[in-house]
């Protein structure tokens, strides 16, 4: 299976269509996600068969709930499994969250314990997935806003776990990190330090809301906003450990014009243009 350039990549919206066809700019890959391509065909499935001849593709869903209690639903894997064959994405990933329980699917990804039995779950989950689809998958960091007091493993050393058993890659989602971390009140430069960077296959920025509470600043993975500065410290330092990666440019809510999601793509790409020329010098 081909990879990922390691450049940037957007998440595209039908809005978007007539400028990705027109002109690429520093684009060099596009994900989209799974559920909305589900059907068999439409204006959905001409859009993205159109920008597929153009665009390296990335696959990234939302609802299996890998982290769930209950087995995963066979007839939602056969539907990604039909997608995938379809286009034959570069990437697949999904996240480390559950999303359903007993047959009802809440419009969230829901945070996990940390413990032996939820990592054997959670391991056994991503293999099915992988052995189903016939294809290695990513799963992504979580943006959380609490905490579980029955939590015994670090988020990193657990990823890090699943990462190994399974042999599944790793989307390290830096906004996820900064949302979470201030969420927790914790350090987000600590997290990152401990992260396994060596099974990151893809990166994902976004944006993020804030409200000011008595107990501090609560942060909401948005997607609405651009990359926040302190975000962009974060990943900067994180290519300088890791070399260039696919790294994707969020922006799911109040969407602006191609212009403005452009400039951010624009600006992942003069990041990850430095330390490739950086690593270009040493060799």
């Amino acid at each position: 299976m081909q990879k990922l350039p390691p450049a940037p990549g957007v998440g595209f919206k039908p809005a978007h269509f007539a400028a990705l066809m027109a002109s690429p700019g520093d684009i060099a890959f596009l994900e989209v996600h799974a559920e909305n391509y589900m059907g068999a065909g439409g204006q959905p499935h001409a859009q993205l068969s159109a920008l597929r001849a153009r665009y390296a593709l990335s696959i990234h869903g939302v609802g299996l709930s890998i982290g769930g209690s209950s087995p995963l639903d066979n007839a939602h894997l056969q539907r990604l499994r039909i997608l995938c064959d379809r286009y034959q994405p570069e990437s697949f990933s999904e996240h480390l969250a559950w999303s359903s329980h007993g047959g009802a699917y809440l419009n969230d990804l829901l945070p996990l314990p940390y413990t032996e039995e939820t990592l054997a779950r959670v391991v056994a989950h991503v293999d099915q997935v992988q052995e189903y689809l016939g294809r290695r998958m990513l799963l992504e960091n979580p943006s959380t806003y609490v905490a579980f007091a029955q939590s015994t493993i670090p988020e990193t050393a657990f990823l890090a776990e699943i990462a190994r058993r399974s042999g599944c890659g790793l989307l390290l989602d830096v906004n996820n990190v900064f949302v979470s971390a201030t969420n927790h009140r914790t350090n987000a430069a600590s997290y990152l330090a401990d992260f396994p960077l060596h099974h990151v296959a893809e990166v994902h920025l976004g944006g993020h809301a804030t409200e000011d509470l008595p107990s501090g600043p609560l942060l909401i993975d948005a997607h609405g906003t651009p990359v926040a500065d302190p975000v962009w410290a974060l990943y900067a330092d994180v290519i300088a450990r890791t070399g260039p990666l696919p790294t994707l440019i969020e922006w799911d809510n109040d969407l602006p014009e191609w212009p403005v999601l452009a400039a951010e793509a624009a600006r992942a790409h003069t990041i990850l243009a430095r330390q490739g020329a950086v690593l270009a010098h040493v060799c």
